[in-house]
């Protein structure tokens, strides 16, 4: 049992990055010099996936452009003997990699978005990748969430440890630790205040879910905020199969917040082969 497809969920409005977000899709933002969206397609492509399902919306074309052939740029770069700069632009999307865009016509919440991929889906477990969480690792995240996944094959949910104080901004889960980093989820519970909240391990935003969950999603009743919430449909997936919480290796940086976009901004800048010095040097220069 494999899994071949990742589902990301690109239809939001980026509104607390505005006005950088009026004409251009939050995901298309760059971090040092890839797009957010990337990041995240290429973990997906790093752990074997080669179907990428993007749920857009309205004003998402760049996404479907940037993942396109841009024969003029290429025939440009080719003209210009510039192999390396065109063999960069290859690499946004390998040969191998399909990119497939079904609308979310509107935006009822995380699950629906889900929900909105079901027909590409099929009867197949999948993954689920968001965005705005820029994760690193040595392996990266979502790789190793695949090798527990063939080792248990169950629904797998990436978690971290959160503040007491931002439950709020998490779904969060509690139940059985079966070893050092998997643990067998008995709740889940999305945006719970923090003194109702049955622990301080919060989801991040990577999933591998089997194909059950629709099913769950769509029998659930709107929930926080009056959207269709994933947490609620991988809730009723628990009552008829383990789910699984996998405490991942790397770091994850909150790209829907400004602070956390900066920070991915800075670390990765000085993680960048080609400007980490430099930068490392303006740093120090700066009198902060």
């Amino acid at each position: 049992m494999l899994i071949n497809k990742a589902i990301f969920p690109v239809a939001g409005l980026g509104t607390r990055f505005l006005p950088a977000t009026k004409a251009q899709p939050k995901e298309m933002l760059p971090v040092v010099d890839k797009p957010l969206i990337q990041y995240a397609v290429e973990e997906a492509y790093a752990a074997g996936i080669r179907e990428m399902i993007f749920v857009t919306g309205r004003s998402k074309r760049p996404i479907e452009d940037h993942f396109d052939m841009a024969y003029e740029l290429e025939m440009e770069l080719e003209a210009a003997g510039k192999a390396e700069l065109l063999a960069l632009v290859h690499q946004v999307k390998p040969d191998d990699m399909e990119c497939v865009y079904v609308r979310q016509a509107k935006m009822m919440g995380l699950g629906h978005a889900v929900l909105c991929s079901e027909r590409l889906v099929r009867n197949e477990p999948f993954a689920v990748l968001l965005a705005d969480d820029l994760m690193v690792g040595t392996t990266p995240i979502l790789k190793q969430m695949v090798e527990q996944f063939e080792e248990w094959r169950a629904s797998i949910i990436a978690v971290q440890e959160v503040p007491a104080d931002q439950t709020r901004r998490y779904g969060i889960v509690d139940g059985t630790p079966v070893n050092d980093r998997m643990m067998d989820i008995t709740a889940i519970v999305e945006k719970p205040a923090p003194e109702d909240a049955p622990s301080l391990l919060g989801v991040a935003g990577r999933y591998i879910l089997m194909p059950d969950v629709f099913s769950e999603i769509r029998a659930q009743p709107r929930g926080v905020g009056g959207e269709i919430q994933l947490t609620d449909g991988i809730a009723g997936l628990l009552r008829r199969q383990k789910v699984f919480a996998y405490r991942y290796e790397g770091k994850r940086y909150d790209c829907g917040s400004k602070e956390g976009f900066l920070q991915a901004n800075v670390e990765l800048a000085l993680a960048h082969p080609e400007v980490s010095a430099s930068f490392r040097e303006y740093l120090k220069s700066l009198d902060i």
